[in-house]
């Protein structure tokens, strides 16, 4: 797949997501969630088709495996303490 890259792309670290779907797309909601506040800070909503939904997971599940061939297993939320 070849690299492409937004120069006015904006970053933004989420450590919490939603999932959802209906019959046409599916919904990604990243956030933030912190102990200390609840509920969670929500910041961007990704809608997606079906198709790029499962296309989205296998280059995460490629992109996982090279990063654990490089720098070692990551571990599971319940391993990690999340």
């Amino acid at each position: 797949m070849p690299e492409q890259h937004e120069s006015n792309a904006i970053g933004s670290y989420a450590n919490f997501i939603v999932v959802g779907h209906n019959a046409f797309e599916f919904v990604f909601d990243f956030g933030q969630l912190y102990l200390d506040k609840n509920p969670a800070h929500m910041h961007t909503r990704i809608v997606t088709t079906p198709v790029y939904a499962k296309a989205m997971l296998e280059t995460m599940r490629a992109s996982i495996e090279r990063f654990e061939a490089t720098h070692g297993l990551i571990p599971g939320p319940t391993e990690s303490g999340q």
